[in-house]
């Protein structure tokens, strides 16, 4: 085969990417964006410069994809963007040494293992960011992927992965192989899609007697939402458009993340005052359940309970900030939920950057850390038939970490979501459609309160059913089903990260005792 220049086989693959991710949605070329790399390591031997042209391959598909990030924090981005390009960048620098070293089966099988493992761990490290997950990529095509119940995203990346590897295989195959070849392509291709219809559910359960009142406030995150001044005028337009649209059959009122904004100690919520007219609103409508975000502090008085816990140095005492979820029901004990998958850089830091807090601070994250809960929570309130997994942000982009609420008993997983930082941008679109996956992987509905928007209902299937526009005032009440049971995701989880990860470990061990071999009885002979 005549050489490209690796240049523009590098340019290809990122492009490639970006065009498929949502919410570009040219979906299809996610099954080729991997094959002018893998023609890429075929004719670059020279491991520094595949490693180059990799990184530019993931910087342009992380630019493309995650350029939002700058409305947020421009610094955040750059860094996050620079990071994750590097930290994608390593495991195709593994696959290569393997191709290299021990030819293209080898070299295949490793790229899968290397790059299933880089997203396991990327889902479960103090820095992680699993945004561009490849299984994410079908978040906009919920019916190629209804498998989902079965597998997680992770399912997805392998089905992506697969697909590459053998067009690559296809292109490079001798001519009695073809037919063989080409057959397993198309196998690989169309099967999943296939099975994807005999697993969707053919009716999605839609009788439910009583109705969630879902509220997006709209409120300016930048001029408004954490100005004291202010917050009496949004509680009372949430309480407003709350009473607007409960009825009798109303047992859940869902507002959005810190719709509390102004931070008070968690066991005196109730004494507040800027919070007395939430109570009250509670008060008014016994038969109602309210969950909402809210920031807290939680005092832990001379100890330091936490390695997140900042000191007062007014009285020597520690305490912890949360970004947190509450219900609410007059005569019940207050419930609570502290955000436990921290934003990276914004929300948290790794334990050997807690040292760079300050620096942090002052481009928007903070100085030592949000607390946060170790394990999810689910809310069960007397006579309230929804049992809500109360998902904040960021969190719904982790599918494994979102069983762990159904385990718990969630009957509806609630999203409470604040994505007016990002501005309208790709970002609060994909927010959106990752939720979708939740939603399959799960087979539970989705409530999603979004204080800019965009508000939804998304039923077991993933379909979105209802949705509230951006940069608009609005309410959505829809009789949701309480669906109880655990898909066999819920209750395996990742079981293709598990594997990727032992082949992974297999193949660096094979590798090592070669290396030893080579070293120690190559120099003897």
């Amino acid at each position: 085969m005549k050489k490209i220049s690796p240049l523009i086989l590098s340019l290809l693959t990122g492009l490639l990417l970006v065009a498929a991710w949502p919410d570009a949605g040219f979906t299809p070329l996610i099954f080729i964006a991997w094959l002018p790399l893998l023609l890429l390591a075929d004719q670059e031997e020279n491991k520094i410069r595949f490693f180059l042209f990799a990184l530019l391959s993931m910087f342009i598909w992380n630019a493309g994809t995650t350029w939002w990030i700058w409305n947020s924090t421009a610094p955040g981005a750059i860094g996050a963007i620079v990071a994750n390009s590097f930290l994608m960048a390593i495991p195709l620098w593994g696959f290569h040494t393997f191709k290299t070293k021990y030819g293209d089966r080898v070299g295949l099988i490793s790229l899968m293992a290397f790059w299933l493992t880089f997203e396991y761990v990327h889902l479960n490290w103090q820095l992680s960011w699993p945004w561009l997950t490849l299984g994410n990529v079908f978040a906009k095509r919920i019916e190629w992927v209804q498998w989902y119940e079965l597998t997680g995203v992770s399912g997805g990346s392998l089905w992506v992965l697969s697909a590459n590897v053998m067009l690559f295989l296809l292109i490079k195959a001798a001519k009695k192989s073809r037919v063989a070849t080409a057959v397993g392509t198309f196998a690989i291709l169309l099967l999943p899609i296939v099975l994807s219809f005999f697993v969707r559910p053919n009716k999605v359960d839609e009788k439910a007697t009583t109705n969630v009142v879902i509220v997006q406030p709209n409120v300016d995150p930048y001029n408004e939402k954490h100005v004291a001044a202010s917050t009496e005028g949004q509680v009372q337009r949430l309480i407003d458009l709350s009473e607007k649209n409960i009825d009798a059959n109303t047992k859940l009122v869902l507002w959005p993340e810190t719709a509390l904004p102004v931070a008070v100690w968690q066991d005196q919520v109730q004494q507040s005052p800027q919070y007395a007219p939430v109570f009250e609103f509670a008060n008014r409508h016994p038969d109602l359940t309210l969950q909402t975000g809210i920031e807290t502090i939680k005092n832990y008085g001379t100890e330091k309970a936490t390695n997140t816990a900042r000191k007062n140095d007014s009285d020597g005492t520690y305490y912890d900030v949360f970004n947190a979820a509450v219900v609410i029901k007059a005569g019940e004990p207050l419930q609570y939920y502290n955000k436990s998958k921290l934003v990276p850089g914004v929300e948290t830091l790794p334990d050997f950057l807690l040292w760079l807090g300050p620096i942090f601070e002052q481009f928007g994250g903070t100085a030592g850390g949000y607390g946060h809960d170790k394990e999810a929570i689910a809310f069960k309130v007397t006579g309230n038939p929804y049992i809500t997994a109360p998902i904040i942000c960021y969190e719904s982009i982790y599918g494994e970490y979102t069983t762990n609420y159904i385990k718990k008993g969630a009957n509806l997983l609630t999203i409470m979501t604040n994505d007016g930082w990002w501005a309208n941008t790709p970002g609060h679109k994909q927010h959106l459609d990752y939720a979708r996956l939740r939603a399959v992987e799960t087979r539970k509905w989705v409530a999603r309160s979004a204080n800019t928007g965009i508000s939804a209902v998304i039923n077991s299937n993933g379909d979105i059913l209802e949705k509230r526009p951006w940069d608009e005032v609005g309410t959505i009440k829809y009789a949701i089903p309480a669906i109880d049971g655990e898909t066999f995701f819920v209750r395996n989880g990742a079981l293709i990260f598990g594997l990727a990860l032992f082949v992974m470990t297999a193949l660096l061990a094979y590798h090592f005792i070669m290396i030893l071999k080579k070293r120690f009885i190559g120099n003897k002979a």
